[in-house]
């Protein structure tokens, strides 16, 4: 039996500004909105150009606020990464995300166990980071 990761959900107040942050500055593709008028749930399903799990967006009424919090971490779902091909990479889409307003909270440097990477947050102060395999002298 193969197993993948198939998607991660994100709960939001603010559907349409997710889907823009990661389609603009993550080259994901939106399908189009699911919407169910019964509980006033949508959502989308972002599509990444590299493959793997897809991301789902979604907002309804009355969900309880996000603990999340950038400084303290607490148990369960810390960050999402996304892969990019080279350490130029990482730090043009540190340099994109600084310039447009959104927050770099460490990096871009080097880890102890060889990556290359930065984390930032959503416009949901959800925690992301961008990385890439350390590659000395390149």
């Amino acid at each position: 039996m193969t197993i993948s990761l198939e998607h991660v959900a994100i709960w939001t107040y603010q559907l349409e500004a997710l889907k823009a942050y990661y389609t603009t500055y993550f080259n994901g593709i939106a399908n189009n909105k699911y919407t169910n008028p019964n509980n006033d749930f949508e959502s989308y399903f972002i599509t990444f150009n590299g493959g793997g799990a897809r991301l789902e967006l979604m907002q309804m009424p009355n969900i309880p606020n996000n603990l999340n919090n950038s400084v303290q971490q607490y148990t369960g779902i810390i960050h999402l990464a996304f892969g990019v091909a080279t350490m130029q990479e990482v730090d043009a889409k540190a340099a994109t995300l600084q310039a447009a307003g959104f927050t770099i909270l460490k990096g871009p440097r080097v880890t102890g166990d060889g990556y290359y990477e930065f984390e930032t947050l959503d416009p949901d102060q959800n925690r992301i980071e961008v990385t890439t395999v350390y590659q000395p002298n390149t």
